[in-house]
């Protein structure tokens, strides 16, 4: 077979029947001979490494995983198979549309994609944003010839960024004419997904050059939220009546209300309850006197209004959302080489890719304090008695109540969010051999990416409040205009929210908005390196081998604000200020490999080390080290130990320096308002909402948080250093003589992050627990960025909800702790004229621990086992081959989780049970694969299959869904998924 053949040096001991992911340093014994006789004069480099050895092994652990593997999932981006690794877990995907940005992100080790360092044939990579961070999508899948994975710090060799690890995607040279494409559909005939391939290379001047060029188009169906049962409809923690848990796991609504913290005790039964967001089409607005404000909502026909029923009326906004976002892309580019003259050889990169990606969101929901002219004929008396409970406006008079108003504009449509990425790199290098022993490679590459995003949906928040500002036509008692003058020359018209469709297409032209932003990044990177071998130790092992280099690396990013946006006058998408900056790095770098013994005592012993020495242009990071040092040991032919520890460093990045402040809505519970625990209900906590401007008789209320998500402002902070990560591992390769073909790993990790880059304090729902629960105290640091932010007549947070934005910037402020065993078996044996083969990669998380401020060590997060991050999760591959045919099965396996707040509610810096959850915990989520492979002849194949084979569905999660009510980039959300792939070589 050509295509199912055990021959890529760096798949292994993927054999034809395991071709799922195995590390480069799993050799069996006679694949490890056989590569030694056929490369005697020609090393190799494995990723982790810049010093060329003639074997596969490494003293860091490496997974690596083949191209086939692409194949034999039907994937059409790379993160289809990664994110399935056990080592990784999801960053943003294609099924991330909020938040979202389009791009796709590789999250090593649940560290974060900033400390996930992505290379291309063992070089940087070209970044999308401000966070710098690469976009999965601007590499070409079907060019593949492995993916390598290794765990842990590796800044001594590649720089900053290697914190959790490193990941190089490999590239294959083609030979002749190759095409093809794929197409996925699930069983329900949604989430098209298909492309289309072609490749042609050729080698040239009698060998001494070669040339690859390559095309690709993707195109990927959207599905919206409300196609499966699971996110069709907005679900909650809430109060139930018992037993009526229904479609979408949602139940009906206890009759005296869904708040979690009484239910049992008045006869309910905690589970999920309809949900969405309290600003619907209709508007609302707040009455009552200060400190004792309730919220109503018109009649649908106008006029009247009546209290807002929480969840009767919440609206759901889950139809208008992406579950899978549509993708266009198109890519190109070539790559080569040529020895121009004996031992000495140029080469080159170019890759340019445009990728269209668009999230999409329900209409926008605004939320403003405006003055109501309460004579004004849009309302009734029964409505004019209540506005006249609230403040007269202190400008306008008592005619004008100042009002807590909020309106979403489904006249105007969704909020649609077009991310328009256009990226090319260049690279040109010339490498080659100094003296027999010694070789030399210099390299410089520039990339460029311009994000275009066009954002459909938005309104003007002052042009809101200018047409909620009204007065009678001068003459009339019945009809009305803008009360601004220079409103009304600019188009203003009354706006009739007051109901349910009443709005006047003049008003909403005149209120909507377009916004254009673009973001700009750049990466300049010069590397020249000389490695070989020097001296034999004389106990026969390898030459001691070397590698001494220098870099030079500048980036920088500008993001340019739609002028709405900059000046905050939207509501909608996210208002946020420009951001520009960048920096440079020197760096000096070595690196030594020492084979002691082989077969002299011992069967091998190996030491090695690296350093690297970067100074930065940032004041506050200047100058630092970085370096790992480690060794091999094989007592025996068929064990042998590995061990390393490793120092790295994560710079800030343009966005943690420079970031404009920009608004968020993340998902967070106010203390103060009935959506936590009864356990945290203290005396203490009460007086203290009070004291942070909680009306007393709204403590604990709903209207102290009428929505999920809270509005705050996050920004960037120039006094930002560095990261720094200490990683050890320690680990066993066995292949026992006695079993041929038989390999099996395990290799414990641990790593330790200190001085995190971070939203201060965390996070917005850090940060409302630490201050609330914990410090309680108004002066304290850790409540500054809650003072004077509270609606005074409901006592809730962020401009939408009558308040004032919360404002956290980035610091250096915690500390993640990280450990766990990676084990891995494969083995093939002759079976019935074929072959079978067995593939299992493990991993157990011991523990994953984050503490959002280190100087709070008792406040530290017990985050593993909880949802998306099970303490234990695997994949198995069992594959046969015979002949041109394959067959092969994958069983994914996602072992047991629970909710994160089960162990990690606290009051004070004590952990207390929290009895209010609606889902404790889930059990295991096993997803099964089937796939086949058929070589028609040499020029084609085919193969095809069905992913989540028994139309697995994802759990609903209620307050701890990402979104889509689940986590959608870690649970299968398509369901049952065929695939169908071919491809032809000339």
């Amino acid at each position: 077979m050509q295509r199912f053949q055990k021959a890529s040096l760096l798949a292994g001991t993927i054999m034809a029947g395991a071709m799922f992911a195995t590390p480069a340093f799993a050799q069996s014994e006679d694949v490890t001979s056989t590569a030694e006789e056929t490369t005697e004069s020609t090393a190799i480099i494995v990723t982790g490494s810049r010093i060329q050895r003639t074997d596969l092994n490494s003293t860091s652990p490496v997974t690596v995983v083949s191209p086939e593997e692409f194949r034999l999932t039907g994937a059409v981006n790379v993160e289809q198979v990664l994110n399935t690794l056990p080592q990784v877990l999801p960053g943003v995907t294609g099924f991330s549309n909020n938040p979202g940005n389009g791009a796709v992100t590789l999250n090593l080790r649940n560290l974060g994609a900033t400390r996930t360092l992505v290379l291309v044939n063992g070089r940087r990579w070209m970044f999308y944003d401000t966070n710098q961070i690469v976009d999965l999508n601007t590499i070409p899948q079907f060019l593949l010839g492995g993916v390598e994975v290794v765990t842990g710090g590796a800044s001594a060799v590649y720089g900053s960024d290697a914190v959790a690890g490193v990941v190089n995607f490999k590239l294959r040279d083609i030979e002749g004419l190759e095409f093809g494409g794929s197409y996925s559909l699930t069983d329900r005939g949604d989430a098209a997904r298909y492309q289309f391939n072609a490749a042609i290379g050729a080698s040239f001047d009698d060998g001494r050059g070669a040339v690859t060029m390559f095309a690709n188009y993707t195109r990927r169906k959207p599905v919206f939220q409300d196609a499966r049962v699971f996110s069709e409809r907005a679900a909650g923690d809430g109060c139930i009546v018992p037993g009526s848990t229904g479609r979408g796991n949602i139940g009906t609504p206890f009759p005296s209300g869904i708040a979690v913290g009484t239910c049992i005790a008045r006869g309910g039964e905690l589970g999920f309850v309809p949900q969405g967001s309290a600003t619907t089409p209709t508007g609302t607005f707040n009455a009552g006197p200060t400190g004792a404000q309730s919220t109503y909502i018109f009649n649908p026909s106008g006029g009247g209004s009546r209290l807002f029923q929480d969840p009767a009326d919440l609206y759901n906004f889950a139809p208008d959302n992406y579950l899978q976002l549509p993708q266009e892309r198109y890519l190109i580019g070539a790559y080569g080489h040529y020895e121009f003259t004996d031992g000495i050889e140029a080469y080159s990169e170019l890759s340019f890719v445009r990728n269209d990606v668009a999230t999409e969101l329900a209409p926008t929901p605004a939320g403003v304090s405006a003055p109501l002219f309460v004579n004004s004929p849009f309302f009734n008396d029964q409505t004019r008695a209540l506005l006249n409970q609230n403040p007269a406006d202190a400008t306008r008079g008592s005619l004008y109540r100042t009002t807590q108003v909020n309106f979403r504009f489904q006249d105007i449509g969704s909020r649609n969010s077009d991310f328009n990425r256009e990226a090319f790199r260049v690279l040109g290098g010339i490498r080659g051999g100094i003296t027999d022993n010694i070789n030399f490679d210099a390299y410089y590459s520039y990339s460029r990416t311009t994000n275009t995003n066009i954002q459909q949906g938005n309104i003007s928040r002052s042009r809101f409040i200018n047409a909620l500002t009204v007065e009678f036509v001068p003459g009339s008692t019945t009809q009305l205009r803008c009360a601004d003058a220079a409103a009304r020359s600019a188009g203003c018209v009354p706006l009739n929210i007051f109901g349910n469709g009443l709005a006047d297409p003049a008003a909403l032209r005149y209120l909507a908005i377009q916004a254009t932003n673009i973001t700009t990044s750049d990466m300049k990177n010069a590397v020249a390196s000389v490695s070989g071998t020097l001296f034999n130790l004389g106990l026969g092992a390898d030459d001691v081998g070397f590698a001494l280099g220098g870099e030079y690396r500048a980036v920088s990013s500008e993001f340019i604000p739609d002028t709405f946006l900059a000046s905050g006058d939207v509501l909608g998408f996210n208002a946020g200020l420009p951001t520009k900056g960048g920096y440079n790095v020197k760096e000096v770098f070595g690196e030594v490999r020492v084979p002691v013994l082989e077969d002299n005592i011992v069967h091998a012993l190996e030491v090695n080390g690296a350093f690297r020495y970067s100074d930065y242009s940032l004041a506050r990071v200047g100058g630092n080290w970085t370096y790992n040092f480690g060794g091999e040991f094989a007592p025996i032919r068929g064990i042998r130990f590995r061990g390393q520890y490793s120092r790295a460093v994560r710079a800030p990045n343009v966005q943690d320096l420079f970031g404009g402040a920009s608004t968020g809505f993340p998902a967070a519970t106010d203390p103060c308002s009935d959506r936590g625990p009864v356990a945290e209900r203290t005396a203490a906590l009460r007086q203290f909402c009070i004291d942070s401007g909680v009306p007393s008789t709204a403590v604990f209320t709903r209207a102290v948080q009428p929505n999920a998500q809270i509005q705050a402002d996050f920004g960037g902070n120039p006094n930002v250093g560095e990261e720094t990560s200490d990683t050890y591992t320690v680990g066993v390769v066995i292949q026992p003589g006695f079993i041929p073909r038989l390999n099996i790993t395990a290799d414990y990790f641990n790593i330790r992050v200190e001085d995190t880059i971070n939203t201060r304090l965390g996070g917005l729902a850090s940060a409302l627990s630490l201050c609330f629960n914990t410090v309680q105290n108004l002066q304290d640091p850790a409540c500054s960025a809650f003072v004077g932010k509270r609606n005074t007549g409901t006592g809730a947070l962020g401009l939408n909800s009558g308040g004032l934005n919360p404002s956290l910037v980035q610091d250096n402020v915690g500390l993640l702790e990280t450990s766990g065993i990676d084990f891995q078996v494969d083995y093939t044996l002759p079976l019935f004229n074929g072959e079978l083969g067995l593939f299992y990669l493990g991993t157990w998380l011991d523990k994953y621990r984050n503490t959002p401020v280190a100087l709070l060590p008792l406040r530290e997060n017990i985050v593993e086992g909880t949802y998306g991050l099970p303490e234990y999760r695997h994949n198995v591959r069992v594959t046969y081959t015979q002949g041109p045919a394959l067959f092969s099965v994958r069983w994914r396996y996602e072992g047991p989780t629970e909710d994160f707040r089960v162990q990690n509610t606290f009051s004070g810096n004590d952990r207390i049970p929290n009895n209010a959850l609606p889902l404790r915990s889930i059990g295991a989520w096993n997803y099964f694969d089937l796939s086949l492979g058929f070589d028609v002849d040499e020029r084609l194949t085919i193969n095809a299959g069905v992913n989540n084979l028994f139309d697995k569905q994802p759990p609903v999660l209620g307050a701890q869904a990402e979104q889509g009510n689940t986590l959608p980039s870690f649970f299968d959300v398509l369901g049952r998924d065929f695939f169908i792939g071919a491809n032809f070589r000339f």
